[in-house]
């Protein structure tokens, strides 16, 4: 087995259709070409009550510098300093003299409403809103050699 603490990519040698399979109970994700293994890396998925969903799935989309539309911070107009670190948007109004700015996330490839793969912060478990976060070397990678259609498994 690949031990837990590893992110790798070995596939731009390889060709062949691309998948890709979340694992959350292991917190890792396998990126596949031709149906052999192109690179593994660690993420953290969605936490208890923002579960990421489990299924068969297809990238629907693919941004490279998408931010969030849900989660990020408030932060006052003209001085730009974050007065809520954790907002969201959705949920509650704008202070007044402020602006929302949404969680950056970084080659996002958008496999379900609202959930994707995403360059992120790696705490060692499931701590996310219900997106797979990566290391951004290892989001970069699944981003160069996903396609819209590439199909994403996530298993439990």
């Amino acid at each position: 087995p690949i031990p837990d603490d590893v992110s790798y990519w070995d596939g731009d040698h390889l060709s062949g259709p691309a998948s890709i399979r979340i694992n959350l109970t292991q917190q890792k994700a396998f990126f596949y070409k031709g149906g052999t293994l192109a690179g593994v890396s660690r993420i953290s998925t969605g936490k208890e009550g923002n579960g990421t969903p489990s299924g068969s799935y297809k990238v629907i989309r693919k941004i490279q510098n998408h931010r969030s539309s849900s989660y990020g911070v408030f932060k006052e107009k003209g001085t730009n300093r974050i007065v809520d670190d954790d907002a969201e948007a959705l949920k509650e109004p704008v202070p007044p003299g402020c602006y929302y700015e949404g969680a950056p996330m970084f080659n996002y490839l958008n496999f379900a409403p609202a959930i994707g793969m995403h360059t992120g912060y790696l705490p060692g478990y499931a701590a996310s809103h219900g997106c797979v976060r990566m290391p951004d070397h290892m989001a970069r990678k699944f981003f160069e050699n996903a396609q819209v259609g590439t199909p994403v498994i996530v298993e439990r």
